[in-house]
């Protein structure tokens, strides 16, 4: 796609700045846009701020001028969906022409990973709003998968011998800039992309990668789901995220997180990153597993 088609004229909205994914498509992505967020001395400099949060009656405001939102989904809460859905809401009162969604792969009503469920229902309600859209259905982060395994070298979870195809947050960023980039030409309009790593691992070979790349003791135990409720009941977090975190791993048993695409090597014009590269390039993610040795 030629650089021409840019218009760098276009406004766009972006939620989400102040993380990871947010923050990594600002980096690459030219021009003078809105970013929106609940604490504005926490955004960028360098751009227009403007204060809400999801759920916020001030967002249809804070949408205003705006021809295109950067939605990325918001964080765990037990009204997450609701206040999503209010994000499309005033997307609609403000005259946002379109909505680039970050959702996630499988995102389906009957989906075993419960956010997965409300990815769907969000993005149902962005179809039904009569704005164009674009959704990026990410699988799981590469960065995150370090931080599965526990103090002792353990990843625990119901997974089975289910397969993963988890992608580098740095290529879901990428993709995004790109996508917003050329969104005002139409070129990704009601387009869905899959975006994945390069290939499905089991959890058994995401420990062995982890093992080899910190030099440590890194195994999987497959968990039945009375253990896993179990085994997380010692954080005392509310049941909605603890069933969150129980049902990614029973989705990843379902198969739910195996498809492997070719969307990131279409949009990006090379092939997305694999695991064991992607460890190679950020030692710190797994900098804890060499203190259990």
């Amino acid at each position: 796609m030629s650089a021409t088609s840019y218009d760098r004229s276009m406004t766009i909205a972006l939620t989400g700045t102040t993380g990871g994914i947010g923050r990594a498509v600002l980096r690459t992505l030219e021009g003078s846009h809105i970013l929106i967020g609940r604490d504005l001395d926490a955004l960028a400099p360098g751009y227009e701020h403007r204060e809400a949060a999801y759920g916020d009656e001030r967002m249809t405001a804070a949408l205003a001028g705006a021809e295109t939102l950067f939605f990325v989904s918001g964080r765990e809460s037990a009204t997450r969906l609701q206040e999503q859905l209010s994000v499309v809401d005033a997307a609609v009162k403000a005259g946002v022409r379109r909505i680039v969604y970050l959702s996630f792969l499988g995102a389906a009503p009957d989906c075993t990973f419960t956010l997965g469920r409300h990815h769907y229902f969000t993005e149902q309600a962005i179809r039904d709003s009569g704005l164009a859209f674009t959704f990026l259905r990410d699988s799981l982060y590469q960065d995150f998968l370090p931080f599965m395994t526990g103090e002792d070298g353990v990843i625990r979870g119901p997974a089975g011998d289910g397969r993963l195809s988890a992608v580098a947050r740095d290529d879901v960023a990428e993709v995004a800039a790109q996508v917003l980039r050329h969104a005002g030409n139409g070129a990704h309009d009601a387009m869905s992309y899959d975006l994945t790593g390069p290939e499905a691992l089991t959890l058994t070979e995401v420990a062995a990668q982890l093992a080899a790349a910190s030099g440590s003791a890194v195994r999987f135990h497959n968990e039945t789901e009375q253990e896993a409720y179990a085994s997380r009941a010692k954080f005392g977090a509310p049941p909605f995220e603890v069933e969150g975190w129980v049902t990614s791993y029973q989705s990843i048993a379902a198969g739910e997180m195996s498809r492997v695409s070719d969307d990131v090597e279409h949009l990006l014009g090379r092939p997305p990153v694999p695991f064991t590269a992607f460890l190679a390039a950020h030692p710190e993610t797994f900098a804890h597993l060499r203190a259990h040795g």
